[in-house]
């Protein structure tokens, strides 16, 4: 009986632990919400990921035929370095460049409009420069007796400037699907992360980072992605006041609102 409650303990304390990382609703009962939200780092501070990540991930059951509209929110993280090495008026030239995408997925599919930039740099830097010369001059006598500056050019040290950025913000972006169908559907959100660099002397480091999300997806009925249009007022649309702007316009942006939440 010991044993029984000891490993009961266990198992609580796991499931505990797990649910203060990442929330996510489950599907049961037709839904018009759902969510995945964490407060941990989603992806660690890195060069590349090896593809796409999948980052959050939640399901929903829907009732009928509708529209899935899906938000993403993410901390996006990201780190330039680039250096430069110049000597003999050369010109020395480093690159940095990284970025974050993003993706919804429901059952597998990408959900429209697609891949998106959450965040990206292009970092460059060039320089041309003297160089230290200390030690490298000599004093040499002419033939006609005067004297001359000899700089030894293989003696001269590289003049040294760096760059380094780091930056944390974060973005949202909607993705809408059309005419998903009855039944239960798995939402993911992933990510991905890219770099290069380029140099000739110098150096260049470009990482980047996920870190907090949280992902909403609803169930909603769409008019066609355009205002609604018509001679007569909109079902619920709210009265025009006395000197307010003309009952045309009214209906014009009532319609608006109405081609997500009708």
């Amino acid at each position: 009986m010991t044993s029984f409650k000891k490993l009961s303990i266990g198992i609580l304390s796991a499931v505990f632990a797990l649910s203060v990382a990442v929330h996510t609703s489950h599907a049961g009962p037709s839904a018009k919400f759902a969510f995945s939200t964490s407060d941990l780092t989603l992806i660690e501070q890195t060069s590349g990921t090896a593809g796409w990540v999948t980052v959050l991930s939640s399901s929903i059951k829907t009732p009928a035929s509708k529209e899935l509209f899906v938000s993403g929110s993410l901390e996006t993280g990201l780190y330039t370095q680039t250096l430069v090495k110049s000597k003999n008026n050369k010109k020395d030239t480093s690159t940095a460049s990284v970025g974050i995408q993003v993706r919804a997925l429901i059952d597998g599919q990408a959900a429209p409009p697609g891949v998106v930039t959450y965040d990206a740099r292009t970092q460059t830097l060039s320089a041309t420069l003297e160089g230290a010369i200390a030690g490298c001059l000599t004093q040499a006598t002419n033939a006609d007796g005067s004297t001359s500056i000899i700089l030894d050019e293989d003696c001269v040290t590289p003049e040294e400037i760096e760059l380094i950025l780091s930056t944390l913000s974060a973005s949202t972006f909607h993705f809408v699907a059309s005419n998903v169908p009855v039944g239960d559907h798995v939402i993911s959100l992933q990510a991905r992360i890219t770099s290069s660099t380029s140099v000739q002397e110098g150096s260049a480091t470009a990482e980047a980072l996920v870190g907090k999300g949280t992902m909403i997806v609803e169930t909603v009925r769409a008019v066609g992605g355009h205002a609604a249009s018509g001679t007569g007022a909109e079902e619920g649309a709210p009265a025009a006041d006395a000197g307010s702007a003309p009952a045309t316009a009214q209906r014009g942006t009532w319609g608006k609102l109405k081609t997500i939440y009708r």
